[in-house]
C-alpha cells in the first residue's frame, strides 16, 4: 500500500511565514547587477542615485520673445513706453534658449509692439523674469532615487536628464515552475476523459513577473518520485527558487514533500488557511522551494501568502497596488474651470487624518512626479479648493506605507534624503516624506497639524539662543518637544577662488546675491546679520531673489546665475564651490509630544543616533551631530 502524507500539526498563516523568512534570510543572498537606466523599469535601486548634471543644464528663457537686461527697462509704463534695439538692448530667444549676462530677463512676445526704430514695451521686466534657472528641476549632486526604490516611468526620464545611464538594482529572482500530475495535459492538447488542462503555470508565470521576478515555466512532470526529484535538483542548480504546483496533498501519489525531505530541509507541511492548507515550505542547497497545491483558488491564496513575501524579500521590494484615500489638502488650490487636473501630492497620516501637501505644479516641474505619493484631482469646473477641505488622492504607495510615514515640513537640509535613503533600508515599510517650506512655515504647518515634525533653525536675536523661544511662542502652553538634529556651519557660497574677494556680508553689497525664501532659518540670520552691520536690505542687489533650498542657491552661484548666496559647507562642497564661514547653528526638529511614542518616530530617533548616519553626515562635511536624536521636553 502506497505511503500518504500525513499533516496532523498545521501551522497558523502568519507563524508559517515567519519562520520561512527568518530560515531563508540566513541562506539567501540578495543578488545585484548594473543595467542601463533605459532597461530599468520596476527595478529596485541598491543604493541611493544623486543627480550628475543639473536640469536645465543652463539659465533657459521660459518663453519666446526677447532676452533684455532688466536695468534697461525699469522706466518703462504705458505713460512712458521704452524702445529697445536689438543686439543692442536685447536679443531673440525662443522657449528653451540659454541666456547669458548682461541679460537678466524675458520679455514675451505677446507683450511686444514692433516699431520702425525698434521693439516698444509698456512695462519694467523684474530681474531673473521668465527665465527657468540652472537646476530648477534638478540640482547636480542632489538624490534622484534613495536605495530600496522601484524604479517608475518617470524616473527613467529623471534619471537620465540628470546624466545617470547606468545604475545598480536587485537582480530579479529566476523562477522555476513545475505543474505535475500524470492527468493533467497542455491547453492545445485534446482532453480525454480523466484529463485536467493545465493553467496554474501560467497563472503562476504572471504572478511571479507581476511581483518582479523572472518567470521559466516547464512542461508538466508524471506524478513519478524520480522524475520529480531528478528536476528539482537540477532547477535548484539553476534558478534562485522553485515552485511545484500539485503533488502537496496527502494523496499515494503526493510525492513533493517526499523529494524535499530527500533533497533538502522542509520547514513548513500544512497550514491553517482554507483553501489552501497542502502548502509546502522548504530549502533545498539554501534555496526556496515551495510547493503549492492544485486546486486554482487555493494555489492563488497560497502563492499571495508565502512566495510573494519572499520573491518581496528577494527584489527588495512589496507587491505595489493603487489605493484612493480621503485626504485633507495642507493649502489651497486655485484651478482652472476649464480643466480636470491632477496635482502632485505628498500623503501622510498625522494624528487621525491623511494630510496631502501638494507639490510644484509647473509643466517643467518633474521632481515633484518622482516625489509624489499620488494625485489629488480637482475636478472639471471646479475652481478649486480650500486649505483643510477633504479631497480624494489617488495613491502611488500603499496606504499602509502612507500610514508609516514621517512628515517632515520645513526648513530644507540634505541629511533630510540621508534619513530617507536610511528609513526603508533600516526600518521595512516606514519611509520620510520632506517638504521645504523654511523653518517659520514649517511651525505653521505643525500648528495645523499637517506634519509630525517641523526642522527649524531659528535664532533668537535677544538670547542668542535657537528655536526653542520660536516654539513657546507659536505653541503657547501646548506640550512641544525639540528632538536635537545636527550643528552646522552657515556662510557664503561663492565661486571657486573667490574671485571677488568677499570676506564677509558686508562686501555683498555689490555683488549679485540669491537669498533665501522669507521664514527661512538662514534668512532670519542673514537679516540678523545685516542689521548687526547697519545694512538695509535694499543694498543688497538681489536680496529679493528667493531660493527655496540650500543646493539651489549653491547652484546659482556654481552656474554664473549669482556671485553670491548664504548656505551651509556641504552644499559648497557639493558644488564645488568655496565657503565663507560666517557662523554655527542649530538644526533641530520641533515636534508635539503626542507623536514622540510613535514607531516610525521612534525609528526617526534611531536614525539620528546611529554610526551609519554619523558616518554618512562626516562624509557630507559641515556637521556636527554630539546630541543628535536627545529630546528636549518643552
Amino acid at each position: 500500500m502506497a505511503k500518504r502524507n500525513l499533516y496532523l500539526d498545521t501551522k497558523p498563516v502568519d507563524e508559517a511565514a515567519a519562520l520561512y523568512l527568518a530560515a531563508l534570510q540566513r541562506t539567501v543572498d540578495i543578488q545585484y547587477e548594473t543595467i542601463p537606466v533605459s532597461e530599468a523599469l520596476n527595478r529596485v535601486t541598491r543604493h541611493a542615485t544623486y543627480a550628475k548634471y543639473c536640469s536645465p543644464l543652463f539659465n533657459a528663457s521660459a518663453m519666446d520673445g526677447i532676452a533684455v537686461i532688466s536695468q534697461k527697462t525699469k522706466d518703462a509704463a504705458e505713460t512712458e513706453p521704452v524702445v529697445l534695439k536689438e543686439k543692442e538692448d536685447y536679443v531673440v530667444v525662443d522657449t528653451g534658449d540659454p541666456i547669458h549676462p548682461p541679460y537678466d530677463a524675458v520679455i514675451m512676445a505677446e507683450d511686444l509692439v514692433e516699431t520702425e526704430e525698434g521693439v516698444l514695451i509698456i512695462a519694467s521686466a523684474a530681474p531673473w523674469q521668465h527665465i527657468r534657472p540652472i537646476g530648477e528641476d534638478i540640482v547636480a549632486g542632489e538624490m534622484i532615487l534613495p536605495s530600496s526604490h522601484k524604479i517608475r516611468p518617470i524616473d527613467v526620464g529623471v534619471l537620465l536628464s540628470a546624466g545617470i545611464t547606468e545604475i545598480e538594482v536587485v537582480k530579479k529572482p529566476e523562477v522555476a515552475i513545475f505543474p505535475t500530475g500524470t492527468e493533467i495535459i497542455e491547453p492545445e492538447q485534446t482532453p480525454e476523459d480523466g484529463n485536467i488542462i493545465e493553467s496554474n503555470s501560467r497563472m503562476f508565470e504572471n504572478m511571479v513577473t507581476e511581483a518582479g521576478g523572472a518567470a521559466h515555466r516547464f512542461p508538466p512532470i508524471m506524478d513519478d518520485y524520480k522524475q520529480i526529484r531528478d528536476h528539482i535538483a537540477e532547477a535548484v542548480g539553476e534558478y534562485d527558487m522553485v515552485i511545484v504546483n500539485a503533488g502537496s496533498s496527502a494523496g499515494t501519489e503526493d510525492f513533493t514533500v517526499h523529494v524535499l525531505r530527500e533533497l533538502g530541509e522542509v520547514l513548513v507541511h500544512g497550514v491553517a488557511i482554507k483553501p489552501g492548507k497542502p502548502v509546502i515550505l522548504a530549502i533545498v542547497k539554501g534555496k526556496p522551494v515551495i510547493g503549492l497545491p492544485g486546486y486554482p483558488v487555493s494555489a492563488y491564496i497560497g502563492f499571495e501568502n508565502f512566495v510573494e513575501p519572499v520573491l518581496s524579500m528577494m527584489g527588495q521590494t512589496p507587491a505595489k497596488r493603487r489605493e484612493s484615500v480621503t485626504a485633507y489638502i495642507s493649502k489651497r488650490l486655485v484651478s482652472s474651470l476649464k480643466h480636470k487636473e491632477y496635482v502632485r501630492v505628498k500623503v501622510g497620516k498625522v494624528g487621525d487624518k491623511m494630510v496631502a501637501a501638494p507639490l510644484a505644479r509647473g509643466a517643467g516641474a518633474a521632481m515633484s512626479l518622482v516625489r509624489a505619493d499620488g494625485f489629488c484631482v480637482i475636478e472639471q469646473n471646479s475652481e478649486g479648493v480650500e486649505a483643510g477641505d477633504p479631497v480624494k488622492v489617488e495613491l502611488y504607495r500603499e496606504k499602509a506605507e502612507v500610514e508609516n510615514t514621517v512628515v517632515i515640513i520645513g526648513s530644507h537640509d540634505l541629511i533630510l534624503d540621508v534619513v530617507a535613503d536610511m528609513m526603508p533600508d533600516r526600518h521595512k515599510g516606514m519611509f520620510v516624506s520632506s517638504t521645504h517650506v523654511g523653518s517659520m512655515g514649517g511651525l505653521m504647518a505643525l500648528k495645523r497639524k499637517e506634519a509630525h515634525l517641523a526642522p527649524i533653525h531659528l535664532l533668537d536675536e535677544t538670547s542668542g539662543q535657537y528655536n526653542i523661544s520660536y516654539i513657546k511662542t507659536v505653541f503657547g502652553d501646548e506640550k512641544m518637544a525639540l528632538i536635537k538634529g545636527v550643528g552646522r556651519t552657515q556662510g557664503i557660497l561663492v565661486k571657486k577662488g573667490n574671485p571677488l574677494d568677499i570676506g564677509g556680508i558686508e562686501d555683498l553689497a555689490g555683488c549679485r546675491y540669491v537669498n533665501r525664501q522669507r521664514g527661512a532659518g538662514t534668512r532670519v540670520l542673514f537679516d540678523y546679520k545685516l542689521k548687526q552691520l547697519g545694512m538695509e536690505p535694499e543694498q543688497i542687489n538681489g536680496y529679493d531673489r528667493e531660493a527655496a533650498t540650500h543646493m539651489a542657491v549653491a547652484a546659482a552661484v556654481g552656474s554664473d546665475g549669482a556671485d553670491a548666496g548664504m548656505g551651509i559647507l556641504s552644499s559648497a562642497k557639493a558644488m564645488d564651490l568655496d565657503f565663507i564661514p560666517i557662523g554655527p547653528e542649530e538644526y533641530d526638529f520641533a515636534i508635539p509630544q503626542s507623536y514622540l511614542d510613535l514607531p516610525h518616530i521612534q525609528a526617526f530617533l534611531e536614525i539620528l543616533r546611529s554610526e551609519d548616519f554619523h558616518r554618512r553626515l562626516d562624509e557630507l562635511g559641515g556637521y556636527s551631530y554630539e546630541h543628535a536624536g536627545d529630546v528636549v521636553l518643552i
